[in-house]
């Protein structure tokens, strides 16, 4: 799975889904419910840096795979929404080889 780009999309994908799951779900109510600010600090900068991996995953496969600009804006919408990720993931199963 991680020796195709798209293999390495997915995987990207599927992280920065859960991480930003854990932003939201777990993280931020600790920081504005509980006065705990440190989670959003540490999972926010693993999220970050988890975007900016999945936003240059895009790139390349978009590239690789010749995708439409219908097709990248899906995948940077997907990043954005909650669950989304998951949803693409799943669609760009069916994709692999």
């Amino acid at each position: 799975m991680l020796k195709t780009a798209l293999g390495r999309f997915r995987i990207i994908a599927l992280y920065e889904g859960i991480s930003y799951l854990v932003l939201l779900i777990i993280a931020m109510p600790m920081k504005y419910w509980m006065d705990i600010p440190q989670p959003v600090t540490i999972v926010g900068g693993i999220h970050g840096l988890l975007f900016v991996l999945y936003m240059l995953a895009l790139a390349q496969v978009a590239y690789q795979k010749k995708w439409k600009m219908d097709a990248i804006a899906f995948a940077v919408i997907a990043s954005i929404i909650p669950f989304a990720t998951f949803i693409l993931e799943s669609r760009l199963k069916k994709q692999s080889p």
